[in-house]
């Protein structure tokens, strides 16, 4: 089968199309035959070698090639024999540790919800690891509550606007950072405020506290410090600043915010999303309902070139939404 993988680090030109066998499943894996995947801002730090330079590097494999991506939708082809919950034929979406660029990718059961044959395979495969972190970053850690405010930064980002549209339907009163080509586009999505945090310091717009912080962009202004030791850069700092006495700070990429010492009282932690099959059921209920968007940026070819493309276009600015990786354009 063919898979498109890393055969060295670097910039988006080391991909290459490889012929490898299809994985055989344990007997509570679920064999699919992808359709679509996407590229996470995960895929691009180790397809560069970032991740493997940080203290995060053990949580990585490195062995090349490596075959990158974690979200799919497609086709169950096979089950194991202790699954229960799917068929061969069904149409599923879901979440891999690392290696969805491949014609057919190996699911643990849990790690799967049926999808609709009201939703397309493009929507649904874009929506697996982002909706997740924004669904347990809320509801879970987050505990949101309606009425509460929300700083979400970068809510124009592939998990910033799930958590814009999911916590204003919760009754939330949402306040999100983007470029103000995005303005538009995320007021649009449910934000009560938008910040162009480029020309203004969030900071001092912020007029009232709020209860909790979602950070889901990197601190591009101390990249190398702030990945390096995991702890907030200045962007961080000001995130701490406009939280209540008592509040949450949820970050997505200061993996060691939970060592530095406490403000405030501030409950403030690093998350990664634990993929199950009973957030996933809510999430696909949410987007057949219409209650929840997955905004598609680009669609590219499943072929060692639209990969090429679709990496080179993550790597520009401004960003919105997703890119998928679709069999389909093939």
């Amino acid at each position: 089968m063919k898979a498109i993988a890393l055969t060295s680090f670097g910039t988006p030109e080391v991909l290459e199309e490889l012929e490898v066998p299809v994985p055989t499943i344990t007997n509570t894996q679920v064999l699919v035959e992808m359709r679509v995947s996407s590229i996470n801002p995960a895929d691009i730090l180790l397809r560069s070698g970032a991740i493997l330079q940080s203290p995060m590097a053990e949580m990585f494999p490195a062995q090349l090639p490596l075959v990158l991506g974690n979200e799919v939708a497609g086709i169950v082809k096979e089950v194991g024999k202790n699954v229960r919950h799917f068929k061969p034929g069904d149409r599923v979406m879901g979440i891999v540790p690392i290696g969805s660029y491949m014609d057919y990718v190996a699911v643990e059961e849990d790690h799967l919800a049926i999808i609709p044959e009201s939703l397309s395979f493009e929507e649904v495969g874009a929506a697996p690891a982002v909706a997740l972190t924004a669904w347990q970053a809320l509801f879970e850690h987050g505990r949101l509550q309606p009425g509460q405010r929300i700083l979400v930064q970068a809510g124009a980002g592939g998990v910033g606007h799930v958590a814009v549209q999911l916590a204003k339907q919760h009754g939330a009163y949402v306040i999100a950072t983007a470029r103000d080509y995005n303005h538009d586009f995320v007021k649009g999505l449910g934000a009560d405020e938008v910040i162009d945090y480029t020309k203004v310091d969030f900071a001092t717009e912020i007029s009232e506290p709020v209860d909790i912080v979602l950070d889901t962009a990197m601190d591009q202004s101390t990249f190398s410090s702030a990945f390096s030791t995991g702890l907030p850069g200045e962007i961080g700092k000001k995130n701490y600043s406009v939280i209540k006495d008592g509040g949450t700070y949820i970050s997505l990429w200061a993996y060691a915010i939970n060592e530095y010492p406490k403000v405030r009282n501030i409950d403030a932690f690093y998350f990664h999303a634990r993929p199950n099959r009973t957030d996933f059921e809510s999430i696909v209920n949410h987007m057949k309902e219409n209650k929840l968007r997955i905004y598609i940026d680009e669609t590219y070819p499943f072929t060692a070139q639209g990969l090429l493309q679709a990496y080179r276009k993550s790597e520009e600015l401004p960003k919105r939404g997703k890119i998928v990786i679709s069999k389909n354009m093939v």
